[in-house]
């Protein structure tokens, strides 16, 4: 049976006070990141809670939120040009868009908290191919080149009959990235709650989780700022899909700690990031798991709320709020707990082998992060303003038209 045609006509967003207050709002905090960069390049990483423990902090957690929900974003494209979806289809432009712009934020970040920005020329000039960064920097600049391809097929009329099989190049260069991403810490043998497996395909999962909530965000936003029609039914779709990749986080999340368990070896890491570490597991049970995982899930699903785009966008900015607390026990409660250098003996020296490392993050790390988020909400601004990315209408009877006729009578 197929479906009414339905033209989508895309517009670029409105100028005025409407356009230019928040971009100039955005930029006020774009500069406050490049303060936050210059000041901890000035002074040292002395002004950061960071030490020669914990040497990925809060700026670190930013980035690779902004990365990892970068790859997911541009799943809602990836629905509705390779698996054929009708009502993902018009959403495709600002999937892609907000794809380039959030990875965009999440490099920035990562390199201006690299201490040395400079010495970037010399990682982009020599590569040390038994290192998994190195290969992450052909998946980030091949996504960028890889998704600015996709947008033009998508664009640009006479390339439309390229955009699934450019669709599915795009997919499975996400899928390797994010896995690349997930592997900087499985693969990092030197740290009891890294070493595994499962973070590749925990990444995945975190970034398809991730990258819905902020497409949804973003989208509820524009329309409501622009008056343009968000379809009901539409929302409740986008919700009820993030609902089942919150819960395939949850799933995996609970695979890799019951993995570990499981091993006598990581008895004491997981002890630390589950109940006795302090701040860690506060973070992983109340924060990822009850507030970033099972109230979204329960709001999306439930019939009372299932419908309701309050509802929705509440379970959006959980999820983000969760996902964020999940790469902080990830990142931080990792490198927190001791390197074990002699399993079954206690070691003490004047280097604090075996003591917790502490962590308090400085307002210069903060405002670095929120720059990075400022950076990438800025150039979706501008995207939108300069070309055509968001449909005229997202209304349910445009993203989703009943079937023809015509073709209903003679089905």
């Amino acid at each position: 049976m197929g479906r009414a045609m339905v033209r989508i006509i895309y517009r670029e967003i409105a100028g005025g006070a409407a356009f230019w207050g928040p971009l100039a709002g955005l930029g006020l905090l774009i500069l406050v990141g490049l303060y936050s960069a210059w000041y901890m390049e000035h002074y040292g990483h002395i002004v950061t809670g960071m030490g020669n423990r914990i040497v990925w902090g809060i700026p670190h957690v930013f980035a690779i939120f902004l990365i990892v929900a970068a790859s997911g974003v541009l799943n809602v494209a990836s629905i509705g040009s390779v698996f054929g979806r009708v009502p993902y289809k018009p959403m495709a432009r600002l999937s892609g868009l907000l794809a380039i712009a959030l990875l965009t934020g999440g490099l920035t970040v990562l390199v201006l908290d690299l201490g040395r920005p400079d010495r970037l020329i010399v990682a982009m000039t020599t590569y040390n191919f038994k290192s998994i960064f190195a290969w992450n920097i052909f998946l980030y600049t091949g996504f960028l080149v890889i998704v600015a391809a996709y947008l033009f097929v998508l664009m640009e009329r006479q390339m439309s009959p390229y955009s699934k099989p450019v669709g599915w190049f795009a997919l499975i260069w996400r899928v390797v990235l994010t896995s690349g991403t997930g592997s900087i810490f499985g693969w990092l043998v030197a740290r009891q709650a890294y070493d595994a497996a499962i973070m590749a395909p925990l990444f995945i999962a975190l970034s398809l989780s991730l990258g819905l909530a902020v497409f949804i965000l973003v989208v509820w936003t524009i329309c409501r700022w622009e008056g343009r029609e968000l379809g009901s039914g539409l929302l409740s779709r986008l919700g009820r899909l993030l609902g089942i990749f919150a819960g395939v986080v949850l799933y995996f999340t609970a695979i890799q700690h019951l993995t570990n368990l499981y091993s006598a070896e990581h008895w004491g890491v997981e002890a630390f990031l589950l109940w006795d570490g302090g701040v860690y597991p506060g973070l992983f049970w109340l924060v990822q798991v009850l507030l970033g995982g099972l109230l979204p899930i329960a709001l999306v699903f439930h019939p009372k709320t299932a419908s309701k785009p309050g509802a929705i966008v509440s379970a959006a900015s959980l999820v983000i709020l969760g996902g964020l607390a999940q790469l902080y026990v990830i990142i931080i409660g990792g490198q927190a707990y001791p390197l074990v250098m002699f399993p079954g003996m206690e070691v003490h020296s004047v280097f604090q082998d075996g003591v917790i490392a502490s962590y308090a993050p400085s307002l210069p790390e903060f405002g670095l992060g929120i720059g990075g988020v400022a950076l990438a909400l800025a150039i979706t601004l501008v995207g939108m303003k300069i070309l055509r990315f968001v449909p005229q209408s997202l209304a349910d009877k445009t993203v989703d038209p009943p079937p023809a006729a015509a073709e209903a009578k003679a089905a």
